[in-house]
């Protein structure tokens, strides 16, 4: 096996794994798709196996594709954290940042916050990734995070923020429809919006809601944006975020006794924290995020 391999070749690799097949590779990576086939071939003729199966149903990746692939994209984080790094001067407020935070805080609360800092700081890039999955800062998946758990990585810097108040609410269409509950155990007459898959952390919320199952719920989702939306267009009643709902006339908060707290917190890697850009960017969010 040839040890002097071309990073662009694992980048194409995990493309095609990504996308499923060449052309949609070659879309992502805006190249021409004989280039992505090109990039395989020489792949494979340096590792020395196939790392797809061609077959009717596309393209099949191999146990070799598979078992390479994790280390391709902590190849891909890396070479992702090194050009962030490199795109400004140091002390200046300058370059790419990349931001992770949760769907729902980055849709609704993290625009505004951008937009006066590219008002502030015009040389300033960002990078803005929405899942709510909690992204690795110490390999720099992402430089800064908003997080609703509590950081227990090492070597980062944390400010914790208040916390986010959750409550029931439904659209006040579907109450007039409905009736509005009084109590938790009203809800099981109701068209419930919640989760889809139960984790640890979900049963730990909601084990004080004890008619809120996922077996209860008639829209399953763990999207939750996707919740957000739901309530708003009436399907029924789910829990928000108390704050969104404050500017939204239509919506209505139902037993307002029961409220669930989500700990905010943003982070970054403690190295950052005397680079310009990371720190005005670490600080903006701070201050921004408190006060919604």
């Amino acid at each position: 096996m040839s040890m002097n391999l071309d990073w662009a070749l694992f980048r194409t690799l995990l493309a095609v794994l990504d996308e499923g097949s060449l052309s949609a590779a070659a879309r992502k990576l805006d190249l021409t798709q004989p280039t992505v086939a090109r990039h395989v071939d020489a792949l494979e003729a340096a590792l020395g196996a196939d790392l797809f199966l061609r077959s009717q149903r596309g393209l099949e990746p191999t146990d070799l594709a598979r078992s390479i692939c994790p280390h391709a994209r902590t190849m891909a984080t890396a070479a992702g954290a090194l050009l962030r790094t490199a795109s400004g001067m140091p002390g200046a407020v300058a370059g790419t940042v990349r931001i992770s935070a949760s769907e729902v805080v980055g849709v609704r609360h993290i625009p505004p916050i951008l937009a006066q800092l590219r008002q502030d700081h015009p040389a300033l890039t960002i990078e803005l990734s929405l899942s709510d999955k909690v992204d690795n800062l110490l390999t720099r998946e992402a430089d800064i995070a908003v997080r609703m758990t509590e950081p227990t990585q090492g070597a980062l810097l944390a400010r914790r923020l208040p916390p986010v108040e959750l409550g029931f609410h439904a659209r006040r269409d579907y109450l007039e429809r409905r009736g509005t509950p009084a109590t938790t155990a009203d809800l099981s007459a109701h068209d419930l919006i919640g989760y889809d898959v139960e984790t640890p952390a979900l049963r730990a919320m909601l084990a004080r809601l004890s008619p809120l199952t996922r077996q209860a719920f008639a829209l399953r989702t763990d999207s939750n944006l996707a919740q957000l939306a739901a309530i708003q267009t009436g399907f029924g009643i789910g829990l928000c975020q108390v704050a969104i709902a404050r500017h939204d006339p239509t919506l209505v908060r139902v037993i307002p006794d029961v409220a669930l707290a989500l700990p905010l917190w943003v982070v970054m890697h403690e190295d950052l924290k005397t680079s310009g850009r990371y720190r005005v960017v670490f600080d903006a969010l701070s201050a921004g995020l408190t006060l919604f």
